[in-house]
């Protein structure tokens, strides 16, 4: 038994929110995305932080075109007030000004330090992989 159609009916409509919902709905993805990285990072003693497990869940949900529709304006408000989020970074180093006084000069040498040997990784891994590619062994 069929059920009749209404030649009056308007034809479904995808589930896409609202553009004034757009926003609220990028930073709650954002959100949860970063939840469940943390929740896997922790349940599985991954040696990855918990947001950069999230940035990879989110990854594969972009190629989604109502996912990056919300994503995209939360992403722009984000970076629109970016210096923003410095701001509690700086009290706290401001906090711990003694800490710096004393074993500044150690900080420093290992920022340094791991800068330049990310840096040597990243052109090490740039020349093999430009090498393999050109056939060479």
């Amino acid at each position: 038994m069929s059920v009749p159609v209404r030649p009056d009916t308007p034809p479904a409509r995808p589930a896409v929110p609202s553009a004034a919902n757009l926003p609220l709905l990028g930073f709650t993805l954002l959100l949860l995305c970063q939840a469940v990285g943390e929740a896997l990072s922790r349940l599985l003693h991954l040696p990855f932080p918990g947001p950069v497990v999230g940035m990879m869940l989110l990854l594969p949900a972009l190629r989604s075109t109502w996912v990056r529709a919300a994503v995209v304006p939360a992403a722009q408000f984000l970076l629109a007030h970016l210096a923003l989020l410095f701001v509690p970074v700086g009290v706290g180093v401001m906090a711990y000004v003694g800490l710096l006084a004393d074993h500044g000069f150690r900080l420093l040498a290992v920022i340094a330090l791991s800068t330049w040997a990310g840096m040597a990784a990243t052109l090490w891994a740039l020349r093999w992989r430009s090498r393999d590619e050109d056939g060479q062994a």
